[in-house]
């Protein structure tokens, strides 16, 4: 159908056609009614890529046509969650509980001797070896050990941990500080 009015005029001319077009595709009513919402929508936005004197029909059916493909792709990608129980499964942790811990940790590992934030810095937090750390002390290795293992032990008591708790601390530092060497180091 050739025609040199503005085609946003013969837009609505075209819209039996692209029903029967869009039913044929979709098999669905309402389906179908969307599709060919979507199609006008595309139709509208982009009018200035038509070429005026051109086939309106085709250009229209054409559009409607990679609408209903690419939604049938898209919809392949999707999971189907009708009764909501895939959506109750999923979690995530709130941002909020990371610093309220990290808080938390901070007020705690304060309170700790002088001696015993010290060892735990260099051996947890810094990663020194307890010999690195017993010379930068100027101290035996036993006497690092045992600062590190109090303050690892004092700590966990004034967070409250019960025995081998994880302290959920999101700051890496912080949890290096917690957990105890996998090695005697």
């Amino acid at each position: 159908m050739k025609s040199n009015k503005d085609p946003r005029d013969e837009l609505v001319d075209h819209l039996p056609a692209l029903r029967a077009f869009a039913m044929s595709l979709t098999r669905n009513s309402a389906g179908a009614d969307d599709l060919v919402q979507d199609t006008i929508e595309k139709a509208w936005k982009n009018i200035n890529s038509f070429q005026v004197g051109t086939n309106l029909r085709a250009w229209l059916f054409t559009i409607q046509r990679n609408a209903f493909y690419s939604s049938r792709r898209k919809a392949k990608r999707e999971v189907a969650d009708v009764d909501g129980v895939l959506a109750a499964s999923l979690s995530e942790k709130p941002a909020h509980d990371g610093r309220l811990a990290l808080n938390d940790f901070r007020v705690a590992f304060e309170k700790l001797p002088d001696e015993q934030r010290e060892a735990l810095i260099l051996v947890g937090a810094s990663g020194f070896s307890y010999e690195e750390a017993a010379d930068m002390c100027g101290c035996a290795i036993g006497t690092i050990k045992s600062r590190a293992n109090r303050g690892r032990k004092r700590l966990a008591e004034l967070l409250h941990l019960a025995e081998g708790e994880d302290p959920t601390i999101s700051d890496s530092m912080s949890a290096s500080v917690m957990s105890a060497p996998t090695s005697s180091r």
